[in-house]
């Protein structure tokens, strides 16, 4: 495997777990919180669950434009390298998030 597909494979495999981190430490820790403040914490996890999950992805793919600037170099440019690397990056971490969102929905009891 030559150097440049090992460093796409490995920032691939970054941002799934990067994202599977956060939604799976916000859910917990926010439903923590909900626990202190007297709410149920299972509910809570059930309702904030998919709105975590955008805010994970964002989080894994850095938060930051380049990803989508390489996607418009690829399209208007002629880029298709660059833009189909950021496409993975950016599917890697939507596997991720939603399996980490399988995870907390079979935890709860959401999923049997």
């Amino acid at each position: 495997m030559n150097e440049e597909m090992r460093s796409l494979v490995s920032m691939m495999i970054i941002d799934y777990f990067v994202a599977f981190g956060v939604l799976l430490g916000g859910c917990l820790i926010g439903g923590l919180g909900a626990f202190l403040v007297g709410e149920p914490p299972m509910n809570w996890v059930q309702n904030h669950v998919d709105k975590l999950k955008i805010w994970a992805l964002v989080a894994a793919i850095g938060g930051t434009f380049d990803t989508i600037t390489a996607i418009e170099k690829g399209v208007f440019n002629e880029y298709y390298g660059e833009m189909v690397k950021h496409l993975l990056y950016i599917g890697s971490a939507f596997f991720g998030a939603h399996t980490a969102s399988l995870l907390i929905r079979w935890m709860i009891g959401d999923i049997q």
